[in-house]
């Protein structure tokens, strides 16, 4: 079978604080059943800032601050979907580096593709439970690095 990508660009935040970091559960798409970061698409004439300060907003009820650009990565994953054509998706993230500002996340919103936000502790996140979002973050908050290679799952399970 022939792959057809599906190519999907968004932008996401670190957020950490004593060894957890703050996390949605996805409901939609490839990591479905797994932690994610929060984050996602940008709209119809909306920042790249912008566009992760409201998604943080509607995924975890919590008002964050940027500090930096932590870098980009792409993921492939196999994702096959009822009534499209594709085989994968090419996940394009930019990842930024943001602290916590003001907000509840017990309070967090649930929204169409999340069923809401928590701390996570670090030991706790594995290839099994995360998205490689999360994967690159931890690599990131050890190494202060986001590597360059594209990173190409041969096998992935969606979780529902």
């Amino acid at each position: 079978m022939k792959e057809i990508w599906h190519r999907h660009h968004g932008v996401y935040g670190i957020c950490s604080d004593d060894q957890k970091l703050l996390l949605i559960h996805k409901n939609g798409g490839p990591y479905s059943g797994r932690f994610d970061l929060p984050g996602g698409s940008l709209e119809p004439n909306e920042s790249v800032a912008e566009a992760l300060l409201r998604e943080f907003r509607e995924e975890t009820g919590l008002v964050v601050k940027i500090h930096s650009n932590a870098g980009f990565r792409d993921f492939v994953v196999p994702w096959i979907r009822s009534g499209y054509e594709h085989t994968h998706c090419h996940h394009i993230a930019l990842f930024y580096k943001v602290s916590y500002v003001d907000g509840d996340v017990t309070r967090s919103p649930n929204i169409d593709d999340s069923l809401g936000a928590e701390w996570v502790d670090i030991g706790l996140l594995n290839q099994d439970n995360s998205s490689p979002l999360v994967l690159e973050a931890l690599n990131w908050m050890n190494t202060n690095i986001i590597s360059s290679e594209v990173t190409i799952y041969k096998s992935w399970e969606i979780k529902n």
